[in-house]
């Protein structure tokens, strides 16, 4: 069995809206790769993403906005025959997202952005209060190139 390429833009938006967190790659300030788990909201090809105003991550973005961010899922352990470690292999469907971050200042604009987010996790409106929506950094990631494999599926 080979991996195939995803190509349709249907298949990319079904993998992401799937996963529960996202995996955000960066090139930190010395040029080395930095990775870190995300939660995430998407919507019209943007990935809106949230954390704290000040931190590594932060201090990351602001030098080197562009970002690679992996979406991965339906993972399964499968094998042909259960005594050839060879024949054991993972199906997975994944989709790597490229693009660069960019903060979002505007109140409103970040609280329309943690809708978005909100939304991938739970059916239901929220309330989001002052001191959140000032104290939370709110960014997002045009997706300017995709890429997708699926292995099994």
């Amino acid at each position: 069995m080979r991996a195939r390429a995803i190509t349709e833009n249907k298949e990319f938006v079904e993998i992401i809206q799937r996963c529960q967190w996202c995996h955000l790659a960066m090139t930190d300030l010395e040029g080395n790769p930095y990775v870190i788990p995300m939660n995430f909201g998407f919507k019209d090809d943007v990935i809106y993403l949230h954390g704290a105003q000040h931190g590594k991550k932060i201090d990351i973005i602001r030098q080197h906005p562009a970002v690679c961010i992996n979406f991965t899922a339906d993972h399964l352990l499968r094998y042909q025959n259960e005594e050839v470690a060879c024949s054991w292999s993972m199906k997975y469907r994944s989709v790597l997202c490229y693009g660069e971050a960019e903060f979002i200042t505007n109140p409103e604009d970040k609280i329309a952005a943690f809708h978005i987010i909100m939304a991938h996790y739970a059916e239901r409106e929220f309330k989001f209060n002052p001191p959140a929506i000032r104290e939370v950094n709110v960014w997002k990631v045009k997706v300017l190139k995709l890429e997708g494999r699926a292995y099994g599926y």
